[in-house]
C-alpha cells in the first residue's frame, strides 16, 4: 500500500507534463496543417524516385502481337 505513495505523485506529474507539452505545442502552431506535411511527403518520394532511376539503361523492347489465326 505504502507504493502508491510514490506510483500516484508521479503519474500525476507525468500527466502534468503531458498537459504542458500539449499546450505548448498547441500554441506553436504545431496542430495548424496536418494534411499538407502527409501530402509533401508523397510529393518527395515521387521526386526521389523520379532522379534515382538509370538513364543510361536502353527501354524495355516492345512485345510482339500475337499471331493471328487463319
Amino acid at each position: 500500500m505504502s507504493v502508491l505513495y510514490l506510483v500516484v505523485p508521479a503519474a500525476l506529474a507525468l500527466v502534468g507534463a503531458a498537459i504542458v507539452a500539449f499546450v505548448w505545442a498547441s500554441q506553436a502552431g504545431q496542430f495548424d496543417d496536418l494534411i499538407t506535411p502527409a501530402i509533401r511527403a508523397l510529393h518527395d518520394d515521387l521526386a526521389a524516385r523520379k532522379s534515382s532511376t538509370p538513364t543510361n539503361r536502353r527501354p524495355a523492347p516492345e512485345p510482339e502481337p500475337p499471331a493471328a489465326f487463319d
